[in-house]
């Protein structure tokens, strides 16, 4: 039996529904899980052909991160733990959407665009989140890579950045770390234990955390971590699975979004907590003040707090190395003022998505990136890497700058460089905190958000906005951006930009302003004027209340 009769025997068992059409966007693809099995069982048969292409060891990550319970998802990992790149995203989209009889034809036209040599090697990395759907999807991947004589590792339930890490770990000869659970757990708490030793004096207090787990795969993972961290971090664990829905009333999207702490955790005035989200690749930090006021810090107060600590440590260390912090529109305009005039930290704007932050992070010697909603990273150049770790063993260095220059290691070595990592994020901002002997008050203080404001407008269809600027400035409908800016005009320290979704018919409006009642009065403004210019379906938007 040829390979291709294999692949069109198994496929007949994960068959397409007819007329199905589905989009690889930023995070895969995501839908409810009943819908995706045949998608499953096409990115199996993807990642074997990607695997042949690059030699190497890809990923292939079965989760719906924030989404609800019955949601799910997959993502493919390149060879250095990195998002695939984009002209593989639309092969995926391609084979997705390919009716059953033309899998093959569609199939072949790939491999003949890429020159794809059919008796290579495959090997795959599987993993799955805690979804009572993800045990079958896997699977129907693991039919999709045997089905071309590929070599699939199913590695069960792992968070999204641990399969990115162990892929990365393969694929570099394990330069990078040794591709298990445990190599992960050992290099990241090493590395933590090894920075908070420049901490002296941390109290119980500071080194406990309380780490809302989404009901997710980062609580179990925090768990087997624990023994790692030798008390150095003493995590009080709630969400945790045991009994609640995935992201149902908590986690990171849940209280970014609705400005409160999760359900399932009472906090006392002034207590550090975080929360992850489903598949524990973003996280936020957050607490209650003394007066019962809740206070959030995302990823631009992330951002901050890391770019700032590297600042100081390169200028210990004596190293002309330029950080650089990347945001998209949707960053704080009080961040940015601070990053850029008090920081004199380089501040560059990219379009919404990680893919496009992860790239622009990457020009840089250092690239510090963090999405709003608490998705982020660093990334050092290899260049950058070579001179940190040369300080380290050079006999000449003084004191204070070898000092420095192992502060810098460590603080490498606990980051994961290839994705964002809410477990690998939380244990740097708390490395960081110790050092600086800063409590999560005097972070949150570094400066003050502007109030701002999120909505969406359903239109007839989203393709009628086209953005430019990084997405700041819209160039159709014809005169929305007009409108826009006689607004903005309006009120102080305004600013406020809208953009097409990126899978359903709706307009997303952002605004911010010197008081919460302006940032609302502008987001509704807005709306309207996309309700009216851009084709607004339903009512007329309400006043936001």
């Amino acid at each position: 039996m040829d390979q291709f009769e294999k692949v069109s025997q198994c496929s007949a068992l994960h068959p397409k529904p007819a007329g199905l059409v589905l989009q690889y966007g930023t995070s895969g693809f995501r839908t409810n899980a009943k819908e995706l099995d045949h998608i499953m069982f096409r990115m199996g048969l993807l990642a074997a052909l990607r695997s042949m292409k690059t030699e190497s060891t890809i990923g292939v990550m079965v989760t719906a991160s924030h989404n609800p319970e019955e949601d799910n998802g997959v993502k493919l990992i390149d060879p250095m733990g990195e998002m695939v790149t984009p002209e593989w995203e639309e092969h995926a989209t391609r084979l997705a959407n390919a009716e059953q009889e033309a899998l093959v034809m569609a199939l072949n036209d790939i491999i003949k665009m890429e020159a794809i040599n059919l008796s290579q090697d495959v090997t795959v990395f599987i993993g799955k989140d805690t979804r009572p759907s993800s045990k079958a999807l896997s699977q129907a991947v693991l039919d999709g890579v045997s089905s071309l004589g590929g070599h699939g590792y199913d590695y069960g339930l792992l968070t999204t950045p641990q399969l990115h890490f162990m892929v990365c770990c393969k694929n570099t000869q394990y330069r990078y770390g040794t591709a298990t659970e445990e190599g992960y757990y050992k290099k990241l708490s090493q590395a933590f234990i090894q920075l908070t030793k420049h901490a002296p004096n941390r109290t119980d207090d500071q080194k406990h955390l309380l780490v809302d787990g989404a009901n997710g795969i980062g609580a179990l993972k925090m768990r087997e971590m624990e023994p790692f961290l030798q008390k150095e971090l003493q995590v009080s664990l709630h969400n945790d699975g045991s009994h609640g829905k995935l992201n149902f009333l908590c986690g990171a999207d849940y209280v970014k979004v609705q400005q409160k702490p999760p359900e399932g955790i009472a906090l006392n005035a002034g207590e550090r907590c975080c929360s992850f989200d489903g598949d524990a690749d973003r996280i936020v930090y957050y607490f209650i003040d003394s007066a019962g006021q809740f206070h959030l810090l995302d990823g631009d107060k992330i951002a901050t707090l890391i770019s700032t600590y590297l600042k100081q440590l390169l200028t210990q260390a004596g190293l002309d190395l330029q950080v650089a912090v990347v945001q998209t529109a949707y960053g704080n305009g009080s961040s940015t003022r601070y990053l850029e005039e008090t920081m004199k930290v380089t501040v560059r704007c990219v379009k919404t998505g990680v893919k496009h932050l992860h790239r622009a992070a990457q020009e840089f010697d250092i690239g510090v990136y963090f999405e709003a909603n608490g998705h982020g990273t660093v990334l050092f150049s290899k260049g950058a890497e070579e001179r940190i770790q040369q300080l380290t063993v050079d006999p000449n260095t003084n004191d204070e700058k070898k000092s420095a220059a192992v502060l810098l290691e460590n603080t490498i070595n606990l980051i994961n460089q290839t994705v964002g990592d809410a477990i690998s994020d939380m244990l740097l901002i708390e490395a960081v905190l110790a050092i600086q002997g800063l409590t999560v008050q005097q972070w949150d203080a570094i400066y003050t958000d502007l109030p701002n404001r999120q909505l969406k407008v359903k239109v007839a269809d989203r393709c009628v906005i086209d953005t430019t600027d990084a997405e700041r400035r819209a160039v159709s409908p014809t005169g929305l951006q007009d409108a826009i800016d006689m607004l903005v005009k309006k009120y102080q320290k305004s600013r406020a930009f809208v953009r097409p979704s990126g899978t359903e018919d709706v307009v997303r409006v952002y605004a911010e302003a010197d008081t919460q009642e302006s940032a609302d009065a502008l987001a509704h403004e807005v709306s309207i004027a996309v309700y009216k210019l851009a084709g607004g379906v339903g009512e007329e938007p309400k006043q936001f209340h």
